[in-house]
């Protein structure tokens, strides 16, 4: 068995005999590969412009907590004679911009909390 020293690591040609195996294919790389790509998001501009939205003002916040609901209005059981005949699931989570909605929603509720002082129980 050949020593390995850092000379030998130094010098290419002595290490260029030594054979590395080719890594299998596997869905993970195809995966990588595929991810890698940069996509052209239409929406990103509307995303980062409610990121951007920065919550200083009372009145501001009060608007924003009222016309965002906490909880998905669509989510549904329609019953007849008091049996349950189909549900329909929360539908929010299918909007692109969902994440950034609530995530605002979040801030205008810490900042009456925090910085106001006010209960914002009624809007939970």
């Amino acid at each position: 068995m050949t020593k390995l020293t850092y000379s030998s690591i130094e010098n290419p040609n002595l290490t260029s005999w030594v054979w590395i195996a080719p890594a299998k294919n596997t869905g993970k790389r195809n995966q990588q590969r595929y991810s890698s790509k940069k996509r052209f998001d239409l929406l990103q501009p509307l995303r980062q412009m409610l990121d951007g939205v920065d919550v200083r003002d009372r009145e501001l916040a009060h608007r924003l907590c009222e016309m965002i609901p906490s909880q998905c209005p669509f989510e549904r059981e329609v019953k007849l004679f008091g049996r349950t005949l189909f549900r329909i699931p929360p539908l929010c989570k299918l909007n692109p911009l969902y994440e950034e909605v609530v995530a605002l929603r979040f801030r205008a509720l810490s900042y009456l909390a925090d910085e106001c002082g006010e209960d914002v129980s009624c809007y939970c």
